[in-house]
């Protein structure tokens, strides 16, 4: 290297002042400390508001029928309570560090369960009338469910109905932390939330468990209860359906399940119709049954008729308490009551005087039993005799062989009894 390199070298390295700094740089120079300078000032703005936005995307809102969770790095964040973030702005650190899982919590969720219903034609579902009913029920495509039969008297069993019913679930979310941690959710795509693949991701299994809860009540009741759609059917359900929910611990908690429409099949529409109107016909009868006795329990008794005879049917009561129930009764049975009453009372007395009559004939039986005896018949025969309404007298044989008698009954149309002509 030449001193005259060196000379320069040692120029370039020396302190340049600050005040003559442009006049040691070319143009070239200039231009290039500018834009440096420029660049670094925009690289500090785009890092300062990229991490504006990395802060801000962290925030997110609760809706005020939602309840949310935290998950960092797929763990649910937090303690006890602190783990559900009500309503409200909250913050956590953004995608991929934490997640967060909104739950919909007082959202009423409704599901349509026609499991249970026999198959229609996209014009039925319209309501157009079916164009041709099956013959026969084709369990491969016709749900149905089975029902009891109300007894037999004299069957040796019992027997069993099929209905078509369709069903609707109604349900919330009241244990997020639970509902999450133990039903599978599919994962949400892109532009959706948890809240969109819920009711999908829980419908197979809601129905599942609905349909077991509902075959195993509906077999409990007759076909009747299930054609009024009686609501112990949709309690049974709900509560039967509710204790497999508790036992998966699903956090879901069934609102209520209706039961509407009930059918019986089309195929035997005919037969069921006859069969409603004799237990129509059947119930009639009865309910006119009822109305008679109680019409006639209430000529005879009076309205407390009932009780009374109830209260007369204890084997304990006697006596006082007992004569005193029998008078309580009114209608025909306190004349029936006042007949008997009067019959005991002559009964009573003829008797009375029958014994007095024979206690003054004793002596005189005592004397002369023969004489006393012949006297009793005498008045027997006259007491018979005049009640009679015809008197045929035969007179002994007097050659001692046998005298055939023969009477002509009824001879006379004209002669007619006493009793009867009596009034």
């Amino acid at each position: 290297m030449s001193e005259q390199d060196e000379t320069n070298l040692q120029q370039q390295a020396e302190p340049v002042e600050a005040g003559n700094v442009d006049e040691g740089l070319d143009v070239g120079s200039k231009s290039l400390a500018e834009a440096l300078r420029i660049s670094f000032a925009l690289l500090k703005l785009v890092m300062v508001l990229l991490l504006i936005l990395f802060v801000a995307s962290g925030f997110f809102t609760v809706g005020p029928d939602e309840q949310a969770l935290v998950l960092r790095f797929g763990k649910i964040r937090g303690v006890g309570e602190d783990r559900l973030l009500g309503p409200g702005l909250h913050w956590s650190l953004p995608y991929p560090i934490d997640e967060q899982v909104i739950i919909p919590v007082k959202k009423v969720h409704i599901l349509p369960i026609e499991d249970f219903w026999y198959f229609e034609t996209e014009s039925e579902k319209l309501g157009n009338p079916p164009e041709r009913v099956p013959r026969r029920l084709n369990p491969r495509v016709d749900g149905y469910c089975i029902t009891r039969n109300d007894i037999i008297t004299g069957s040796a069993g019992n027997d069993y109905n099929i209905v078509h019913c369709k069903w609707q679930l109604t349900y919330v979310i009241d244990r997020p932390e639970i509902f999450f941690r133990n039903i599978y959710l599919v994962n949400p795509e892109p532009g959706q939330s948890f809240a969109d693949v819920i009711p999908e991701s829980i419908t197979p299994l809601l129905k599942s468990l609905a349909a077991d809860a509902i075959v195993t009540t509906m077999v409990n009741f007759s076909i009747d209860d299930a054609i009024l759609s009686k609501t112990e059917i949709a309690d049974d359900v709900r509560i039967m359906l509710q204790d497999k929910m508790d036992e998966i611990s699903s956090g879901i908690k069934v609102v209520s399940i209706q039961l509407s429409p009930v059918t019986w099949p089309r195929q035997v529409d005919e037969a069921f119709l006859r069969s409603i109107k004799a237990k129509q016909d059947k119930g009639k009868l009865i309910t006119e049954a009822e109305g008679y006795a109680e019409n006639i329990m209430n000529e005879a008794g009076g309205s407390a008729a009932h009780e009374i005879l109830s209260a007369l049917k204890d084997p304990t009561l006697s006596g006082k308490p007992e004569a005193q129930l029998w008078s309580q009764l009114a209608g025909t049975a306190q004349e029936k009551i006042a007949e008997a009453r009067a019959y005991r009372t002559k009964v009573v007395e003829s008797a009375k005087a029958d014994a007095e009559y024979l206690r003054k004939l004793l002596p005189e039986y005592r004397k002369r039993p023969g004489l006393v005896i012949q006297e009793i018949y005498q008045d027997a025969i006259e007491i018979v005799l005049e009640n009679a309404d015809e008197k045929i007298i035969v007179q002994p044989s007097t050659d001692g062989r046998p005298r055939e008698v023969r009477i002509q009954l009824n001879r006379d149309p004209a002669i007619k009894s006493k009793t009867a002509a009596q009034p």
